[in-house]
């Protein structure tokens, strides 16, 4: 099951809705994420769905022609990721209700592919194994403060796999926890990645999020009928709640499994730079370019020149209708620019 739902707010003004961070291509490659996520994934299941909202059905059928029309699970609206991995574990208990569900985001940059799937296999292993829902892990590399942690240290071996047993989830840290976190030596980066038996997973959702399994259950129900109007009604009176708080951070049956690919989950428009490749001052540029006494910058102008005086660590990002201009260590609020537009309704900029 590969989420493709989300804009990337925090690479404004090239991902918006019309364009959101899973069709852009920002790993260096040329293709966009969801391709290359596809690619990654399809030689370990026997079938990859694609879980979206209804607008943006159009931008992955032109990425992903050969996807068929039944392997794509349609939310009416984003309505949070609680709603929409129930809506698919829902969808495909109906096909087979002990089906083995690996949920991997569309909109990350991976390398490593032999250790990726060497994962993700330990992780479907175990999640078929044992009943226990799943997440994969990544030890930090650095004490970032733009992610969620995941504290696991309790060993637990399923079959011939190695897992830990979640203690607890930590928000995004300050720099101080950050540290603590990354020296601790049992905490791991939260990627988003799990797996379950969709039962289990339903089982969970029932206990700890009622009024989502509820209004699911109507959802699928009303779509049985081919009552597609009562279907959307019944999912925007859903809460809006992110899996993590609705039942990671409060089930009683979550191993992870550690994993040692390289990750970037591409969430500012510093993160890609240090993706991408620097010229001898560590510059990022896409355009032509004169810059003097320039450092550490990303520019972003295809098919414009962009001149620089004395700039150091900053970010440019040009579009046809907007413009960014932000020092690199502002780079995560970019997402209050995208909040302003919305409460300003300039609503043609997102």
């Amino acid at each position: 099951m590969i989420p493709a739902g989300g804009a990337g707010s925090r690479l404004w003004p090239r991902s918006r809705r019309s364009t959101p961070k899973h069709v852009l291509p920002l790993s260096g490659s040329g293709r966009p994420l969801l391709r290359e996520t596809y690619e990654r994934i399809r030689p370990l299941a026997a079938e990859v769905y694609v879980l979206t909202e209804q607008r943006q059905v159009p931008l992955i059928r032109e990425i992903l022609p050969e996807l068929r029309a039944d392997r794509l699970i349609i939310e009416p609206a984003a309505r949070g990721t609680t709603n929409a991995l129930g809506l698919a574990a829902m969808t495909l208990a109906e096909e087979d209700p002990e089906a083995v569900m690996i949920s991997i985001p569309a909109d990350h940059v991976v390398r490593g592919r032999d250790a990726f799937q060497a994962a993700v296999r330990r992780a479907t292993a175990v999640a078929a194994a044992s009943g226990e829902l799943v997440t994969v892990g990544l030890l930090p590399r650095y004490p970032a403060t733009g992610f969620g942690y995941i504290e696991a240290r309790e060993p637990v071996t399923v079959g011939r796999v190695r897992a830990l047993r979640v203690a607890r989830f930590v928000e995004k840290p300050d720099a101080a926890r950050a540290r603590r976190f990354l020296a601790a030596g049992d905490f791991y980066w939260n990627l988003a990645m799990f797996g379950w038996r969709v039962s289990a997973f339903l089982d969970e959702l029932k206990l700890h999020g009622p009024a989502h399994h509820a209004g699911l259950q109507r959802v699928l129900a009303a779509r049985r009928r081919g009552d597609e109007p009562a279907a959307a009604r019944a999912y925007a009176r859903l809460p809006n709640e992110v899996v993590d708080r609705t039942v990671m951070e409060r089930t009683r049956r979550l191993l992870l499994v550690p994993a040692r690919f390289q990750w970037v989950d591409v969430g500012s428009w510093t993160e890609l730079a240090d993706l991408l490749r620097q010229d001898p001052h560590g510059n990022v540029v896409e355009g032509e370019q004169i810059l003097i006494d320039t450092e550490s910058c990303f520019i972003s102008a295809p098919g414009k020149l962009v001149a620089t005086i004395g700039l150091r660590d900053f970010v440019i990002v040009d579009t046809p209708d907007a413009l960014l201009v932000c020092p690199k260590s502002r780079a995560q609020d970019v997402k209050r620019v995208v909040e302003a537009l919305g409460r300003e309704k300039k609503l043609k900029y997102l």
